[in-house]
């Protein structure tokens, strides 16, 4: 059915999904599951695997267009109410739970490697599958994609491909996961927010900064896109360091502009595009291209989900006891296992605009750390 892959149709599907995840979000049984975040990703998740838009195997260019663009647009929006001295309060305690999370995750692929043995089934192509998960749930896709490039194993057609979708599956179910997290462990282990979120100073101002109007649509639509190409133009022909970071950068500087601080609407527009982007995290999440691979898909996906709960026992362990702020500690392992920008729909599920920045810096950490650690776990095992 050719309208299954039609752009407008599906854009127009996870659209709607972002409508039904909102309205859900707003009831009972929506905020005890973690409120919109969560079920956008489920209810998209639910119509992919039934084949009314496309997966992971079937991807069309509407998703690798929403990866490319609206993820880092919706990023730089959601930096444009943010003020900087945020980073003194959470940067230094965000950044050392990421780094304790790194590690967790690195002896959560040690550990199961261990336990389940996977060399068995895979031979040597079981180290570069470690070492690449290691990669991803350190920093995100770019660090898998570096460790698959150096060892040519993308032209492992199938394998590469399966791979891929227990990755997507996995992390999927562990944006679920985080977003629970806090409500389950402070009845279990009382929290301790230290870090308080930076509300706004008066009803009046929280009317004001939620009803956009056509000259704030105007600037945040040029600034959005102009600024994502000057990025981009910089990062290829000037200095040769990840677009986002300069994007982050500029965002940064400008939202200390009255101006630009000003503009109305920056966090719903931001906001949306997360649920967008969320969404395509869900179409993703494609359980038949994990089950066609039979054996060898079985052992994938137990190999990844074990790794990825040893990490977070570690994660919630450790953190507990150095820091115990549950939405802070959830918000630095998924920006572990999702990468910045779920992190970043955490922050805002959890009303955490203190949050925001330090979870771009560490997802920004991971994109430098991943590939490091992926490549030291081939070399350990």
């Amino acid at each position: 059915m050719d309208f299954i892959t039609n752009p407008v149709y599906v854009l127009s599907v996870l659209c709607f999904m972002v409508i039904l995840s909102v309205y859900a979000g707003k009831t009972k049984i929506g905020k005890q599951l973690g409120g919109s975040a969560l079920l956008v990703i489920l209810f998209t998740a639910v119509i992919s695997n039934f084949n009314f838009i496309p997966s992971a195997s079937n991807s069309i260019e509407l998703y690798d267009i929403i990866f490319k663009y609206v993820a880092p647009i919706s990023i730089f929006y959601l930096l444009l109410k943010v003020n900087i001295t945020s980073i003194k309060n959470a940067g230094l305690p965000m950044v050392g739970l990421f780094v304790i999370g790194s590690l967790a995750t690195t002896c959560g692929i040690i550990i199961s490697w261990y336990l389940l043995t996977p060399e068995s089934l895979l031979g040597e192509d079981a180290k570069i599958i470690a070492g690449m998960l290691t990669g991803t749930y350190t920093g995100g896709s770019v660090n898998f994609n570096a460790i698959a490039l150096e060892y040519e194993f993308q032209k492992k057609g199938v394998l590469y491909a399966g791979t891929i979708a227990v990755d997507n599956v996995v992390t999927a179910i562990w944006i679920m996961i985080t977003l629970i997290i806090p409500t389950v462990l402070n009845r279990i282990w009382k929290g301790d927010k230290k870090v308080v979120s930076k509300k706004s100073n008066s009803l009046k101002e929280d009317q004001e900064n939620q009803n956009i109007d056509l000259t704030s649509l105007a600037w945040l639509l040029f600034l959005g896109v102009s600024v994502y190409y000057i990025s981009d133009i910089i990062s290829n022909y000037i200095i040769n360091i990840p677009s986002i970071l300069i994007l982050t950068t500029i965002g940064i500087i400008l939202a200390q502009s009255k101006f630009i601080s000003n503009l109305k609407g920056s966090q719903d527009l931001g906001l949306y595009l997360v649920y967008v982007f969320l969404a395509v995290i869900g179409a993703y999440c494609e359980i038949g291209a994990v089950s066609q691979l039979q054996d060898i898909g079985f052992l994938l996906l137990i190999f990844t989900i074990s790794a990825v709960i040893i990490h977070g026992i570690l994660f919630i362990i450790i953190g507990g006891v150095v820091y115990r702020d549950w939405e802070m500690i959830s918000i630095a392992s998924q920006a572990n296992i999702g990468g910045g920008p779920s992190a970043i729909a955490l922050a805002e599920a959890f009303d955490r605009k203190d949050l925001i920045l330090p979870a771009i810096l560490v997802g920004s950490l991971g994109n430098a750390l991943g590939t490091y650690l992926g490549f030291l776990v081939i070399y350990i095992l």
